[in-house]
């Protein structure tokens, strides 16, 4: 059976504790609706971070709150929100006649765009020509202050808002004022979408997904100055932390052959590794730790043949260097993003391979050819960092040979080794 959405209800309390009374009743799928209530609807990017990443749809109680929200960029879920014009606002006229304060004709309205006012206006026969409207986003004190001058200077007789806050701040201000709230079948509406959104969203997240992961260091044919048990200790290492990463995101690892690795998947756990398909999944550690370059290609499909399929369409692109065709594919066979371009390091050039181990084996001493990057910065009279990276370049080039980590007690990042083949000299 599958588990029930959850719902994330964004909004001020009162409309917030109105939808959870209504309950997953008025949504046409089962699901679970968490509270988020704000006292400000500046808090609403804040109180969806605080949802969690459990969260399959949000529901906003205005456009205001979700347009916070989706400008700041902490929407990673899809998201609707409550209706307030139509009936709502008709709703709020009516009980702005009953206040003989108000001249409903003279009024300013907040949050709702002047096409929905003009429409309600019109289908209870009311003149809109001195209502006045603003539907710009801002902060809750200079909404206030828009409607308090209007109606300071007499253009107003009064306040329509959508906004709790800014009804609080005018009531302070002795400003008559009515809440626009919306009516319960807008509610029931908007929970429908919600649900069917968060439903869609969590068919797409867990669309079957292969990364396919090669690594050219084990491709190559094993030469003299790599001796096999050094090869089958860096496969155990690399596999190690295949794993690690894999029982990160709940998927499974499995080895293809002397030098690849299939990782099974869902959509949405890669997509969270790699940062939404921006960066590749598990490249950066594998460098780091092992000091190899892995080539990666991602495939999503109906059934797994189809998913390794798209996924080799994919690695085939990396491997060909067509990298701006991106190095994943989704079940479409359409390339998702751009793969990511390797950073420059710093604006000078990088000094080509040879060149690096020819300044490394002037120094060597007593033969011995295994270096680490602190080692290999004093000889460069370089930092250790871009030592480490100079000694990645000799790996990619096949100048060097990275050792599996020698793992010590001490706490910290283990000690990277790497053999430098100083025999590729003679032969350049």
């Amino acid at each position: 059976m599958t588990p029930d959405l959850t719902i994330g209800v964004v909004g001020p309390h009162d409309l917030v504790e109105r939808v959870m009374l209504m309950g997953h009743a008025a949504a046409p799928l089962p699901c679970r609706l968490v509270a988020a209530a704000y006292r400000d609807e500046q808090e609403a990017p804040d109180k969806v971070t605080r949802l969690g990443a459990g969260i399959d749809a949000c529901l906003f109680a205005s456009p205001i709150p979700y347009d916070l929200a989706r400008r700041s960029g902490v929407l990673t879920m899809p998201a609707t929100y409550v209706q307030l014009g139509g009936a709502a606002l008709i709703a709020a006229l009516g009980r702005a006649v009953m206040d003989e304060r108000i001249d409903p004709r003279r009024v300013s309205v907040d949050v709702l765009n002047r096409a929905d006012v003009e429409e309600a206006y019109a289908d209870v026969g009311l003149p809109a020509d001195e209502v006045h409207s603003r539907d710009e986003p801002g902060a809750t004190g200079t909404i206030a202050s828009f409607h308090e001058r209007l109606f300071r200077q007499g253009t107003t007789t009064g306040v329509l808002t959508c906004l709790p806050a800014v009804a609080d701040r005018l009531r302070s201000a002795e400003v008559p004022v009515v809440r626009i709230r919306p009516t319960s079948a807008a509610v029931r509406t908007a929970l429908h979408t919600a649900a069917l959104l968060g439903a869609h969203h969590r068919l797409e997240e867990s669309q079957l997904t292969v990364v396919l992961v090669e690594v050219p260091t084990l491709r190559e044919p094993v030469r003299r100055a790599a001796p096999r048990h050094w090869r089958d200790e860096l496969r155990l290492s690399l596999h190690r932390l295949l794993v690690q990463e894999a029982n990160r995101i709940n998927a499974t690892v499995t080895a293809i052959d002397d030098h690849s690795y299939m990782v099974t998947a869902t959509r949405g756990s890669v997509a969270t590794a790699t940062e939404g398909f921006r960066v590749l999944p598990f490249a950066a550690r594998v460098r780091d730790e092992l000091g190899l370059a892995v080539e990666v290609g991602v495939g999503m499909g109906r059934t797994t043949h189809d998913a390794e399929a798209h996924a080799r369409a994919a690695l085939a692109r990396t491997q060909t260097g067509k990298q701006t065709q991106g190095f994943a594919v989704d079940r479409e066979g359409r390339a998702l993003v751009p793969a990511p371009r390797t950073p420059a390091h710093g604006g000078s050039a990088k000094p080509k391979g040879v060149e690096v181990l020819a300044r490394l084996a002037a120094k060597l001493e007593n033969g011995d050819t295994v270096v680490d990057a602190e080692g290999a910065g004093k000889m460069l009279g370089v930092t250790s960092r871009t030592a480490r990276r100079l000694l990645r370049t000799l790996v990619d080039e096949g100048l060097a040979w990275p050792l599996p980590p020698n793992r010590t007690p001490q706490p910290g990042r283990p000690r990277q080794l790497y053999r430098l083949i100083v025999e590729k000299l003679g032969s350049r």
